[in-house]
């Protein structure tokens, strides 16, 4: 049995962001830095919530808050590279939910990358966790594909 993870593909996920990288994304090697993906893929996640209608950053009383992340690399991204970030989610509990990403180069079929990341859902104001809010689940789980 093999520890290295299948290379996603497009056809692995139901939804997608498209974002232009930046010159100041490349780092002395010449190359997306690391941490630069962790931006992209929380910017896919939370644009989605937001043009859904479901995420007010300012007024939302319940919120996701990352609680967890990785990122596997396959390939290199490079300025002037358009990245598509595809996004799935694998699962969706009471007050959690974790999503997988996959970070496609150009017109690419494979992943550069694949990411995950978990947001627990808490109030604004105690930061106690609260059950995820049903407009969000319902935003949710046309992207859920459990494994």
């Amino acid at each position: 049995m093999s520890d290295k993870p299948a290379i996603p593909t497009r056809s692995d996920f139901p939804y997608f962001s498209e974002i232009q990288t930046r010159w100041h994304d490349n780092d002395v090697y010449q190359h997306v830095n690391n941490v630069v993906y962790y931006s992209f893929f929380d910017t896919a996640v939370n644009q989605h919530l937001i043009n859904s209608g479901v995420l007010d950053v300012a007024n939302s009383p319940a919120i996701g808050l990352v609680i967890e992340t990785q990122c596997r690399y396959f390939s290199a991204v490079s300025f002037p590279d358009l990245v598509t970030i595809g996004l799935k989610v694998v699962h969706l509990g009471n007050s959690s939910v974790r999503y997988q990403t996959g970070l496609f180069r150009n017109d690419e079929i494979n992943a550069s990358a694949m990411g995950s990341f978990v947001h627990v859902y808490v109030d604004r104001k105690t930061n106690r966790p609260v059950s995820i809010p049903k407009e969000v689940r319902a935003v949710l789980t046309p992207l859920l594909r459990e494994e």
